[in-house]
């Protein structure tokens, strides 16, 4: 009796084992809104365009992954008319590409029009895993809580069915990928619409390369700079916070 019993759980684990999806290759869809009132802060400059934006923006980019590299990048709008051009093309320039197998991330990033290429070691992620679970586009994820730059916040959902260790942005470093995120610092959500797997393995090429190469670190330096170049003012405390968003923003 009890190799019988043994025989019909060992077959029931093959089964599922069998029928279990795991997928190493494919593009994502996902959705990501931010609200742009709250990004603004209280500064004058701020206060002054509120009345002329929408509360949110809402964009979709394209995860595109093959084992584990991948590439993200925008696709569309929702309502591309209603967002005026100085608050679209940052989301319409950037591109981020990661190599986990070999720590490698590389960026693309547009600044108020000015173009950055970044190239370092992927950010450090500091993860903690919660019990909470959570459906998204079909998928069975588990919630992890994140810090990144010492003081921001993440609140992620991964799934272990998408090998890759991966997520939206910078993301990376759960074992499995990331659907869905939340950065309330950054006002901004991102969530899993569509995901298409691929039986053919799909090409992940690295972003053209250029002569003006930042690290992270260089980057950072570069942003402050900047800024005191654009009127930010260190010792306000609403441009300081609007500083460091901007900061935050170009390093995710």
């Amino acid at each position: 009796m009890k190799k019988i019993i043994l025989f019909f759980v060992l077959q029931t684990s093959l089964s599922l084992m069998v029928s279990a999806q795991f997928i190493e290759s494919g593009e994502i869809e996902f959705e990501v809104k931010t609200n742009i009132k709250k990004t603004m802060g209280n500064t004058p400059w701020g206060e002054m365009m509120k009345n002329k934006l929408p509360n949110f923006k809402t964009a979709y980019y394209k995860f595109t992954f093959n084992q584990n590299k991948s590439n993200y990048q925008f696709d569309h709008w929702e309502n591309k008319d209603l967002i005026p051009d100085m608050f679209r093309k940052s989301d319409e320039q950037s591109i981020w590409y990661s190599d986990f197998d070999n720590n490698k991330l590389i960026m693309q990033k547009d600044v108020f029009g000015t173009a950055f290429n970044i190239k370092d070691s992927s950010i450090k992620i500091e993860w903690k895993l919660s019990n909470e679970n959570r459906i998204i586009s079909g998928y069975n994820c588990r919630k992890a809580v994140g810090k990144i730059m010492d003081s921001v916040y993440v609140f992620a959902f991964y799934t272990e069915e998408i090998t890759i260790p991966g997520g939206p942005c910078t993301m990376h470093g759960l074992p499995g990928m990331i659907l869905g995120m939340t950065i309330p610092r950054l006002y901004t959500s991102w969530i899993a619409t569509k995901i298409n797997d691929k039986t053919k393995a799909i090409t992940i090429s690295e972003p053209a390369s250029s002569k003006n190469v930042f690290s992270l670190n260089a980057i950072q330096k570069t942003i402050i700079e900047k800024t005191k170049e654009w009127g930010g003012n260190d010792d306000d405390p609403e441009s300081r916070k609007w500083i460091e968003q901007l900061v935050w923003n170009v390093l995710l």
